[in-house]
């Protein structure tokens, strides 16, 4: 979800000028076009292109990873005619779950957009930055502009290397792209908090397929073995803050065995409670469920507190949605409980925060496994602000 995950322009305050760019809302009745909408729009504020999946070696390790990619358009007048002035702003975290090592392996980027070293195309999903990269595998004959693209157009590639361990990874989409939000007459319109503009462009393609290779270890140690497994992948971009009242959120993407998939979030109010909620089931069938604040409820069975953070993060939590018939809302419940505790990313050298981003296990309320994904936690090493 990431919902405004820290916008960089803050990072660069004083590049501003009395000249600022204007950054749009989010629109609620526009409808997506594709490949367009897998490429940037760098006239908002900021946007992100997120996978998180599970993969499994030939011997049968389970391996967490995170690749994200952003974009932020920084306050800069839009007639400075020089080519150094920075008005888009690229970043990039990568982390690798491993039990082996009981913590995240985690590396991150940074660097304005242009003079070959960081790029984001406008017209379809391809991201570079420092020799990281993102993109759709594109084929002419497939390609059409459409609200929902052909499934075997959602296929993507990434390649990150950082540093102790890198990522070749294929994505091929097993069923259509998920436009998310709570009104199915306007999809793709996510609202974040009360007031209606705090809102993004937001869709997923859950259940992708993932081939390839992990490395693991650094120069005459590295090891590289071939992959397979099921990965999430969002698409997000807004121009909103964070509510004033919100202190940050809790986030879930995951893949069902059964083949359905649930995106699921909360914003939290400074006194922990929720301020907001929202979120996704895409049922077996290919049915959708789209749900409102008061569908949705998250709760802390078990916290782990870090030795370097301090932070306590509700690790291992239940998430719950209540029935409503007249919706077609059916309930819900399930808990998600963490590969392992310690996936803490420090990336104050980049988004200027620490969170939680880690490998879960979904299991049903009889422990019964049900499904695998991923939980972010932000907010809880201090409240999030701008």
């Amino acid at each position: 979800m990431r919902f405004i995950l820290l916008v960089a322009g803050w990072l660069f305050a004083s590049c501003a000028t009395a000249a600022s760019p204007v950054f749009p809302d989010a629109p609620m009745d526009q409808r997506f076009t594709f490949p367009r909408d897998h490429g940037a729009h760098p006239d908002f504020r900021t946007e992100w292109w997120y996978v998180t999946g599970w993969v499994k070696t030939a011997e049968g390790e389970e391996l967490g990873f995170q690749v994200t990619f952003f974009r932020s358009r920084l306050d800069v007048d839009d007639a400075n005619p020089s080519r150094f002035a920075p008005r888009q702003l690229l970043f990039a975290h990568a982390a690798l779950a491993d039990p082996k090592t009981g913590r995240l392996e985690h590396d991150q980027r940074i660097a304005r957009a242009g003079f070959g070293i960081a790029e984001a195309s406008a017209t379809d999903a391809a991201v570079d930055l420092d020799g990281w990269r993102f993109a759709r595998v594109a084929d002419p004959a497939r390609d059409a502009p459409a609200e929902s693209p052909p499934t075997d157009a959602l296929h993507f590639r990434t390649q990150v290397d950082g540093g102790r361990f890198a990522l070749d990874l294929d994505l091929a989409a097993t069923g259509p792209v998920l436009a998310e939000g709570a009104d199915a007459n306007r999809p793709g319109y996510s609202q974040k908090g009360p007031v209606a503009r705090d809102a993004s462009r937001y869709y997923s393609v859950p259940q992708l397929k993932v081939s390839g290779t992990v490395a693991r270890g650094a120069g005459a140690q590295r090891r590289q073995v071939a992959v397979r497994g099921t990965a999430w992948l969002d698409r997000e971009w807004s121009s909103a803050y964070l509510d004033p009242q919100a202190s940050g959120w809790d986030w879930v993407g995951l893949n069902f065995d059964d083949g359905g998939a649930l995106m699921a979030f909360r914003m939290r109010d400074r006194q922990g409670d929720k301020l907001w909620a929202g979120g996704a089931r895409r049922l077996p069938d290919g049915r959708l469920e789209r749900y409102a604040p008061g569908d949705l409820e998250f709760a802390t069975l078990r916290s782990w507190t870090s030795p370097r953070s301090k932070a306590t993060w509700p690790v291992k939590q239940r998430i719950t949605v209540a029935a409503d018939p007249a919706r077609a809302v059916t309930p819900l419940a399930i808990v998600v409980d963490p590969l392992m505790d310690d996936q803490e990313l420090d990336s104050r050298a980049s988004t200027g925060t620490i969170y939680w981003e880690g490998a879960v296990r979904v299991h049903d309320p009889a422990g019964a496994p049900v499904g695998k994904g991923y939980l972010e936690l932000t907010g809880y090493f201090r409240p999030i602000r701008f």
